[in-house]
């Protein structure tokens, strides 16, 4: 093709893709103004890079980041004194001394962990005058192709930059064309608010080297706050490169910066690297030299057209997103984002927003969390700052787990492998924080803050930080709750390849710690001492405390894990000393109790506060993400547990709305999940810091606030977990659909025992249901008490057209509880259970029959 054709059929692409009527495509953010601020940019990313555009005018500006660019070095911070600190807080707590407690564990704190960093800003400075006039002006990022996109006309001219990063490049690339020829023009520079050099090393290629602190404060109040040494010293190394590929027009450069006037098009590469060498023990800084893997990728990249380019991203980037397809009705489509929220919060039904915001969050799941790459952090992969909130880490308590909640039953099983790989790193690490800190020998721990470095220990600061507090520090269950994702994959995909080499070293280590960890009480009940509810307290006697023994929280963890190696045991056939000494300890682990206010208990007593609305409400944990408390199965608990949210109210900070739509779809309160799920969608203007209540940006970025990305997964995940449910032994099919969701269809939602699941309802009732069959085994299907009259038929091999007789309903079905090492049967559920033997590779279709 000529370059005269290529250059009409972009105009012409020009024309099209920038007139209004793309607004009306579905699952599309769109505004009619640039960003003003970084919460209003749209995101884009590899689960490497990251990039937020703004979309300016005269200067459009892309902030940069790389998952991989942390501050300092690996620290391990362990104890050594640990053992003698424990023996004494223990006795302290056994004393019912709380205060005394709390203040020895002090002891245990070591430094926090490292800084998540900004890379750079790349900015395009056009030949636009700043009171240049603009019509028809269009941000936009379209989900369904992962690229974004910015369009205006000036005079008669049209405009459009066209933006994405590729997974299999490992590249940023944009491209910017116009309706007339030789009508592009600008400079381009790239800067970094670390220690940076920008070199030119040719009219075309532009470079930055950088260079990250070796140490960024956790606190205001310390007297170091960013420390740099040389570029030869301590602190990771990074690099960006910048290469233009040009039509026409003329190539410039002048000091730090290189352009072209007179251009028919551009293609921007960016490429970069940092000198993270993994999680080798040496120090970052003497990891691998960041030139390496950035200038390889641009070698790579620059010998292929832009076309190919951009296909191979679509290819790669639709092969995980269009698994699923959601569609609840009505939408507002002819509005920008941010107004749609506006009206939203207004009353205004648009159900089509929320079907956007659960494709979002798996959106960004795909572009922050990806094969090779380091799992999404507080904020995935976008950050802006050099002391970012809470460090923008990886908190375990809730946040980090969080993120990967919607991993399996959205259908993106592969976004969960950088946890998987991170785990092991913290499973290595975590055995000499056991040993140091605690004395124990086997197993492996993680405390509730980690880093790139795969940091296991206390975070606190050390006897330095007066804030430094017990009620998050001492709370060492991470590693057992991080292990509730290895099974739960192993649920989900049936590999039992994965669960013997891969989960089942994992989840013995973590049990071995907690076997240890735990001492026997007075009444013979196994239980953890200390023990906190993250992040919240106690009071007794008019005063607070942060530690005591046996919390809620770490005993529901506890009884999950060692459920699932008894489970994980049977599968790969081990009988050993290991499992006779889970089989003993588990029927003795301290049980749930029910409060005086009818609520599932916080604490080892009952000090629980009915005003209390704090935003961690940890002691729900078996209501989900465990499974320990269901409504068919424990009633009684699942009232106290409902009990327990209607205490701490519906309003808090971002994600922890996001875990109450999962706890009330759990309560089969679908109404009460979406009232959730709106106040969550409440509209934030330019900018809010003032951290709690919740709400969204412009941008659809969850805030905490400020923001924190795991309320967007939370949320994911809890739309799913209304319309299909699997943790009761058999798919429950709309089990929480609220009444605003009169009809709809989903497609691609996936369930436990590898099942992935196709709905159709109107006016509150199931049409038709596909499930598609990976693998070989039974499928029992529950259909709700609103249409348990039906009968339902059921349809084999839709391709062939062959069926099998009316399914009849089971009388009773095995269900599987992770509090119990044995199924029991369930007699007489709600609604009708339809069971039969499935084939792998084979699609059942379940529909009312005539």
């Amino acid at each position: 093709m000529n370059w005269k054709k290529q250059y009409f059929l972009v105009l012409f692409s020009v024309l099209i893709s920038c007139k209004l009527s793309d607004k009306k495509q579905d699952l599309l953010l769109w505004y009619n103004q640039p960003a003003k601020v970084w919460e209003e940019a749209l995101p884009l990313g590899n689960g490497t890079t990251g990039a937020m555009v703004w979309g300016g005018i005269s200067k459009e500006h892309y902030s940069l980041n790389d998952h991989s660019l942390w501050s300092g070095a690996p620290v391990p911070g362990n104890v050594k004194n640990g053992p003698e600190i424990l023996e004494k807080v223990r006795k302290a707590i056994d004393d019912s001394e709380y205060g005394k407690a709390a203040s020895l564990w002090r002891g245990m704190h070591g430094p926090y962990s490292a800084r998540y960093l900004p890379l750079g800003d790349l900015f395009l400075n056009f030949d636009f005058n700043e009171d240049t006039i603009v019509t028809n002006y269009s941000r936009k990022l379209d989900l369904n192709t992962a690229v974004s996109t910015v369009c205006f006309e000036q005079g008669n001219v049209e405009y459009k930059r066209e933006a994405f990063i590729s997974y299999p490049d490992q590249a940023m690339i944009i491209r910017l064309t116009a309706s007339e020829k030789e009508k592009i023009s600008f400079s381009a520079l790239i800067s970094s608010k670390l220690n940076y050099k920008v070199q030119v090393l040719a009219l075309d290629h532009l470079r930055l080297i950088g260079k990250a602190p070796k140490y960024v404060a956790h606190r205001d109040s310390e007297p170091r706050q960013v420390v740099y040494d040389n570029f030869d010293g301590e602190g990771m190394n990074f690099e960006i490169d910048l290469k233009l590929i040009t039509k026409g027009g003329n190539l410039k450069s002048k000091k730090n910066e290189i352009g072209v006037q007179g251009a028919n098009e551009v293609v921007i590469i960016m490429t970069e690297a940092t000198s993270f060498n993994g999680f080798d023990k040496s120090p970052g800084f003497n990891g691998k030299d960041p030139s390496d893997e950035a200038m390889g990728n641009m070698y790579q990249t620059t010998k292929k057209t832009y076309t190919d380019l951009l296909q191979k991203h679509k290819e790669d980037y639709a092969n995980l997103f269009e698994r699923v397809d959601l569609n609840l009705g009505n939408q507002l489509l002819d509005l920008p984002t941010d107004e749609r929220m506006i009206k939203y919060n207004e009353g205004r039904p648009d159900n089509g927003l929320v079907a956007l915001y659960f494709q979002y969050g798996r959106y960004l799941m795909i572009s922050s969390s990806r094969k090779g790459a380091i799992p999404s952090n507080l904020q995935g992969i976008w950050n802006q700052h050099v002391q970012p909130p809470w460090g923008s880490n990886y908190t375990v308590n809730i946040n980090t787990e969080m993120n990967y909640w919607p991993a399996e039953n959205t259908n993106l099983s592969e976004c969960h492998q950088p946890l998987f790989h991170f785990m092991s790193n913290l499973a290595e690490n975590g055995a000499v924080t056991a040993k140091t800190n605690y004395g124990i020998d086997e197993g492996w721990c993680v405390h509730h803050n980690s880093d790139v470095w795969a940091k296991t220990s206390p975070t606190g600061g050390g006897a330095w930080d007066t804030k430094g507090a017990p009620r998050w520090s001492c709370w060492p269950m991470g590693g057992a709750w991080f292990c509730q994702h290895v099974w739960e994959h192993y649920l989900y995909t049936g590999d039992q390849e994965f669960l013997k080499t891969e989960a089942w070293p994992l989840m013995k280590g973590a049990a071995l710690f907690v076997l240890n960890w735990m001492v026997m009480d007075e009444n013979g009940y196994w239980v953890t001492n200390p023990s906190s509810s993250p992040e919240n307290k106690f009071k007794l006697n008019g005063k607070s405390y942060e530690i005591s023994k046996a919390s809620t929280m770490d005993m529901s963890i506890i009884r999950e894990l060692l459920a699932h190696c008894l489970e994980a045991a049977k599968v790969i056939g081990v009988e050993d000393e290991f499992t006779e000494r889970l089989a003993v300890v588990f029927p003795k682990l301290y049980p749930f109790h029910i409060g005086k206010h009818g609520q599932i208990q916080e604490w080892f007593q009952d000090w629980d506060d009915p005003n209390d609305n704090h935003r961690h409400i940890s002691h729900l944990f078996s209501l989900y993400p465990g499974n320990q408390i269901a409504l068919n199965n424990t009633p009684e608990l699942a009232s106290a547990a409902k009990q327990s949210l209607i205490h701490r109210g519906d309003v808090s900070t971002g994600w922890s709305m996001a875990w109450k739509i999962n706890w009330w779809a759990r309560l089969k309160d679908g109404d009460h999940a979406l009232k959730i799920l709106k106040d969550g969608l409440t509209y934030i203007g330019e900018k809010k810091e003032v951290m709690g209540g919740g709400g969204t940006y412009a941008n659809l970025f969850d805030a905490h606030p400020p923001f924190q990305i795991d309320g967007n997964f939370g949320g994911a995940a809890g739309i799913a977990e209304m319309l299909v449910q699997s943790h009761e032994g058999y798919i429950e099919l709309l089990p929480a659909l609220p009444s605003e969701w009169p009809s709809g269809e989903v497609k691609g939602l996936v369930a436990r025992g590898g099942f992935v699941v196709d709905l159709k309802w109107e006016e509150g009732r199931l049409q038709s249901a596909v499930i598609h069959s990976k693998l070989e085994g039974d499928c029992r299907v529950k259909v709700m008490d609103e249409i348990a009259g039906e009968r339902f038929r059921l349809e084999k091999s839709l391709s062939s057209g062959s069926s099998n007789p009316l399914l009849q309903p089971a009388t009773t079905i095995p269900f599987v509880n992770s509090s119990k090492t044995d199924p029991v049967e369930l007699n007489n559920p709600e609604g009708i259970i339809y069971e039969w033997k499935t084939t792998a590779g084979q699609q059942y279709k379940i529909q009312p029959k005539k």
